[in-house]
């Protein structure tokens, strides 16, 4: 286990290495550690940020990445309460179309998509938080479900004994219970979207929006010239978020796949 956590952690280790160091010696010597004559200090994080704008790519990463794991997790949410709760022909066709757009590889439809994007005005970071809904609902309502057929139906009653409708039910009686789930499916949802390059460059116009996958791209000019030291440095800034995030979330993966998978 120790190897394997070492061979895991060997990539990070020498890309966090080559960031301090001058872009002739990263290709020159790229597994030595920084010496007195390859360390730069912080120049090429200033490089990423000044030079190819990093800070507005995050800010714009941010964004989709919150405003899309918010939309997933409320609709699919929803859509998977009503599709265990209501049964009938149309609520499982719904259910079999999501868990079929988890097996339909992106690339078959990603041209179309392109340019209905495009014909819909969809090529903005607004635009895109829609098309990463349909992404993500198969395997966010794949889940939701497996947790809802868990949760006593009686408590759902008692609400609506009490005088709670169907919507103030689920707000209040139905997502605390589906903490566990709705925390995992975020976390997933995340890291996906954070990291996610095609999707993004296909869809966005990238002359006014880019996002940190596509900042990094972009650091390859032409010719074949490479900053591999501002790639190095935007690498490491792009990976830390992600990181923390997920190391201070990573009990509830388990804890949440667990629960949606029972009751199948």
């Amino acid at each position: 286990m120790a190897f394997l956590c070492v061979v895991w952690l060997l990539p990070v280790v020498v890309v966090l290495f080559n960031s301090f160091k001058n872009k002739l010696f990263i290709n020159l010597e790229p597994f030595s550690l920084p010496t007195e004559q390859t360390f730069i200090g912080l120049e090429n994080y200033e490089t990423a940020i000044d030079k190819y704008g990093f800070l507005d790519s995050v800010g714009w990463t941010v964004f989709i990445t919150v405003g899309s794991v918010a939309v997933i997790l409320i609709c699919t949410s929803m859509c998977a309460w009503y599709i265990t709760r209501v049964q009938n022909r149309f609520t499982k066709a719904v259910y079999y179309l999501c868990v079929f757009s988890m097996v339909v590889p992106f690339q078959m439809v990603m041209f179309t998509l392109s340019l209905i994007a495009d014909r819909l005005g969809l090529s903005t970071p607004w635009g895109i938080i829609v098309i990463y809904l349909g992404f993500g609902a198969g395997l966010a309502v794949f889940m939701f479900c497996g947790f809802v057929k868990t949760i006593p139906i009686e408590i759902e009653e008692a609400a609506l004994i009490d005088g709670a409708g169907p919507i103030r039910t689920f707000f209040t009686v139905v997502i605390p219970i589906m903490k566990p789930t709705f925390i995992s499916v975020g976390i997933l949802q995340t890291m996906w979207i954070w990291n996610d390059f095609l999707l993004p460059y296909l869809v966005l116009d990238t002359t006014k929006y880019k996002t940190i996958s596509i900042v990094i791209q972009f650091m390859k000019g032409s010719y074949g010239r490479v900053d591999m030291g501002a790639i190095m440095a935007a690498l490491i800034m792009a990976v830390i978020p992600v990181v923390v995030f997920y190391l201070s979330c990573q009990k509830y993966i388990i804890k949440g796949v667990a629960a949606g998978a029972v009751k199948g």
